[in-house]
């Protein structure tokens, strides 16, 4: 186990899971569904920010209803593999709005994004954005249809 799991206990886990289920709860809420004393419960709170265990609060917002309809997982492959291209790649697609999930991985590709736009010419546009000034080996997009499971929340149970 790594050694920030080994610093929470079962009363952070309560805490920790009930705000991936909804991070407006307000503190009261929060201490009365863990069990916890308001107080204690804010240490505990603070705790968990100052060890990175916490690091936001989000709120799920509707993209279609803005108008952001299609989302597109990205994969990239590259012929470069410097630490230096690496570093100047993930400065440019840091910078690309339409990105909200971008990793590094293992495997026949070198890179997944995730993308949401707005209908294919948004695509379109983002992807001349990505292409430029960067010699990628291969770019493919899947279009999403339909998200059936989307930002689930961790089961923390699986933690100890």
């Amino acid at each position: 186990m790594n050694e920030r799991a080994e610093k929470i206990d079962s009363f952070d886990l309560k805490i920790l899971t009930c705000l991936q289920k909804n991070s407006n709860l307000s503190q009261r809420d929060l201490a009365e569904a863990v069990g916890l004393s308001q107080n204690a419960c804010w240490r505990r709170l603070q705790r968990l920010h100052s060890i990175g265990m916490i690091r936001g609060a989000h709120s799920d917002i509707n993209l279609n209803a803005l108008g952001l309809d299609l989302t597109v997982f990205v994969m990239v492959r590259t012929r470069h593999h410097s630490k230096e291209w690496a570093d100047d790649f993930r400065k440019h697609v840091e910078r690309l709005p339409e990105v909200i999930d971008f990793y590094r991985i293992g495997g026949d590709w070198d890179y997944l994004i995730k993308v949401v736009t707005r209908g294919m010419s948004g695509y379109d546009t983002f992807y001349q954005k990505l292409i430029t000034n960067f010699d990628l080996a291969t770019v493919t997009g899947f279009f999403s249809m339909e998200a059936i499971i989307n930002n689930r929340a961790v089961d923390l149970n699986r933690v100890r």
